[in-house]
């Protein structure tokens, strides 16, 4: 799976980790994250995330 960057902060989005502070399991791949999550750290849409290799 792989880890998207977001734009304006560069806060990293790892499947492997999820984000449990926003109730998203370890393992739940980008695609799969609920259409109003948002960064944790600045609180911008996914649309704003790039994905890195």
């Amino acid at each position: 799976m792989k880890k998207y960057q977001c734009g304006p902060c560069g806060y990293i989005y790892d499947p492997e980790v999820g984000d449990p502070d926003s109730g998203i399991a370890p393992g739940t791949a980008f695609e799969d994250l609920p259409d109003d999550w948002c960064c944790p750290l600045c609180g911008v849409s996914k649309d704003m995330f790039e994905p890195i290799d």
